[in-house]
């Protein structure tokens, strides 16, 4: 149920709510917005509507603008957002002490603002927290390799998890590193755009713990390690089979320090598109 409410005292007749409804679900009705008939199923929930509202006077789902954060003048500055995309790095030391629980927390929230197709929001945060768990989910993973290993039946171009398991026998953690905690990010693959959700969530939750101190691993290995060779894990972790798990993400409390960004200026590759005008 939309639930729209129009505050008419402060409601400023702008049209601006209809006008970026991109579905067209919001009319306007002697000078007032309101639902159009036979239009609320079509309804995505973006919430643009709530967010382009200059004067705060309208409301919907039973959410409140006041309970909104302000946008004007609460933007990172352009150099600031350049020093983050630049300066942030694949963590492969972490330190052994967990990530506090509501920092977490707080961090999935906000990930959770990140960009589906059509709105669709079938993304879901499968994040290993405890010590112990973390602990037995690396050691069950190992496990399918080894008996990957011990069947010859990894697969072409993955021979090297080979050496990966004799490292791991050895005390050697290569596909964890050692992080105290562990993400993996699925999507519902009736989705619209299920990979795509995916990526986009993990690449807002990994920009956000930046900011927090915190650093991260896109851990392709360990993906392919308790994806494709261990297929039943998934299950185990919760992980609903209708899902596509997108990727797998190491994070954590940083063991090393970067003090200035790298330079790759010179990697940009455009494609820069002009047609015959004629």
């Amino acid at each position: 149920m939309l639930d729209l409410v129009i505050d008419s005292e402060k409601c400023t007749r702008c049209e601006q709510c209809v006008r970026d409804c991109p579905l067209n679900v919001l009319v306007m009705d002697q000078g007032v917005p309101y639902v159009g008939e036979d239009k609320a199923e079509k309804c995505i929930e973006c919430q643009h509507c709530l967010a382009v509202c200059p004067t705060a006077a309208l409301g919907i789902f039973g959410l409140k603008p006041a309970d909104s954060l302000p946008v004007d003048g609460h933007f990172p500055e352009p150099g600031q957002m350049e020093t983050l995309i630049k300066g942030r790095r694949s963590i492969r030391r972490f330190k052994r002490e967990p990530v506090d629980p509501a920092t977490i927390e707080k961090l999935l929230r906000i990930a959770t603002h990140a960009p589906t197709g059509v709105n669709a929001r079938k993304v879901l945060f499968t994040v290993v927290e405890d010590q112990q768990t973390m602990e037995q989910v690396k050691a069950a993973t190992m496990e399918g390799v080894r008996k990957m290993v011990e069947e010859e039946r990894l697969p072409k171009g993955k021979e090297f998890y080979g050496g990966i398991l004799r490292a791991w026998d050895k005390g050697a953690d290569i596909l964890f590193r050692k992080a105290p905690h562990l993400l993996i990010v699925s999507v519902d693959a009736k989705a619209p755009t299920p990979t795509a959700d995916g990526f986009i969530a993990m690449t807002t939750f990994e920009m956000m713990a930046a900011t927090m101190g915190l650093g991260t691993l896109w851990d392709g290995l360990a993906k392919w390690a308790m994806v494709d060779m261990n297929p039943g894990l998934g299950a185990r972790l919760g992980i609903p089979e209708s899902h596509e798990i997108v990727y797998v993400m190491l994070f954590g409390n940083p063991a090393v320090n970067y003090h200035r960004t790298v330079q790759r200026d010179a990697d940009l590759k455009v494609n820069r598109v002009v047609w015959d005008k004629g």
